[in-house]
């Protein structure tokens, strides 16, 4: 039996905490003892794990400054003192904090980075460090680094070259589950009274995510007499601003903030039409869910969306900028012959998510690990 830790922030609404989840539940317990650990005690999906993982925390609440107060200790001192079992295989499910602390271990345990965000410049890539030096120190410690598509690898290597092995998996998403619950009925009356074609997106309302130049998007939109409702689902630190401009330019009764939602699923399977507005992602959950419940997409160009979407095969990618990103949404407007074209290749993509074959190429991975240490 191996095993196996996973360490992690907090187990909030993020796509990387859900498909932490996703990867975990469906391990297989004959070979793998499941810890997960979170820095924080905190997040909607703690909920979701299943009873026979062991769930750990280290901090019952987040706190302020505790990233600061964090870099104050090496990662050796913060691994003693916060992991103090032994474990075969530690994995920080996260870049930045749980990395430098994962990083460490100076037992022998097999290390493993997951890295789920682009990091275009060293600001990006040192997130969670002292400095550049510590973090590429940091990940050179680990064994096996794993990206979730092929562009978040090539930026991270741009800044850390000398890593030991590197591989690129994609995101555990549970189709099953998935379809199931977004059959689910819908108690919004917000949202049930919807008229015309309806545009949703999913995600932290932050700025990375773009959803004030979709708010502003949708204004130029009813400005043009096209009759759309636009929800996001989601809360964020964002959210009084894009509030404020919706009030000041008079669109408070079509582009609609529904919050946070446990299963998002019903509400895009009953949309006509996915929106990633994204500045920058690593690899999209909410993309990837909408495909499976089969509504159509259009997403800014960012890493992994064309893993996903193809050349414009499965959905559409635009350039990411405001004006590209309104040009597709209106283009898919003007030709509803479109949306049900990019439906049926919704579901037509959507088969390429099984579960069990990303499961076992991540055991596989693991395992592998422990194979080469044991042949010493």
């Amino acid at each position: 039996m191996v095993k196996i830790l996973f360490m992690i922030p907090t187990l909030g609404q993020g796509g990387a905490e859900k498909v932490l989840i996703n990867l975990v539940n469906n391990m297989n317990r004959e070979l793998f003892e499941i810890s997960v650990m979170a820095l924080f005690d905190c997040g909607e999906n703690k909920k979701f794990l299943k009873k026979d993982i062991h769930y750990k925390y280290i901090f019952k609440k987040i706190f302020r400054g505790n990233s600061h107060i964090l870099k104050l200790f090496s990662p050796e001192f913060l691994y003693k003192k916060m992991i103090k079992e032994k474990y075969d295989i530690v994995v920080s499910y996260l870049e930045g904090p749980t990395a430098r602390i994962v990083s460490g271990n100076t037992d022998g345990t097999k290390l493993v980075s997951w890295i789920h965000c682009t990091m275009h410049n060293n600001k990006d890539f040192s997130v969670g460090f002292r400095n550049i030096n510590e973090a590429r120190k940091s990940y050179q410690k680990f064994d096996q680094c794993i990206f979730v598509s092929d562009d978040v690898k090539k930026h991270f290597l741009e800044q850390c070259r000398c890593v030991h092995k590197t591989k690129v998996l994609y995101n555990v998403v549970d189709s099953d589950f998935i379809i199931n619950k977004s059959y689910e009925k819908i108690n919004n009356e917000i949202f049930n009274k919807r008229k015309g074609i309806t545009l949703i997106a999913v995600g932290k309302i932050i700025p990375i995510k773009g959803f004030d130049r979709l708010a502003r998007i949708h204004k130029k939109l009813i400005d043009q007499d096209y009759h759309i409702q636009t929800y996001i689902l989601g809360t964020g630190k964002q959210m009084k601003k894009i509030k404020k401009y919706i009030y000041e330019v008079g669109i408070t009764d079509s582009f609609h903030f529904l919050g946070y939602h446990i299963n998002p699923y019903k509400y895009v399977r009953n949309s006509d039409l996915f929106i990633c507005s994204s500045l920058s992602e690593g690899f999209s959950t909410a993309i990837t869910e909408s495909l499976i419940v089969g509504t159509p997409v259009i997403s800014t160009d960012v890493s992994g969306v064309k893993d996903l979407l193809g050349d414009n095969e499965y959905g559409i990618v635009t350039c990411n900028t405001e004006t590209d990103l309104y040009k597709a949404i209106k283009c898919m407007l003007d030709h509803p012959e479109k949306l049900q074209y990019y439906k049926e290749q919704a579901y037509l993509r959507s088969a390429s998510f099984q579960k069990d074959t990303t499961v076992q190429e991540i055991e596989n991975m693991l395992l592998n690990l422990l194979e080469e240490k044991w042949k010493y």
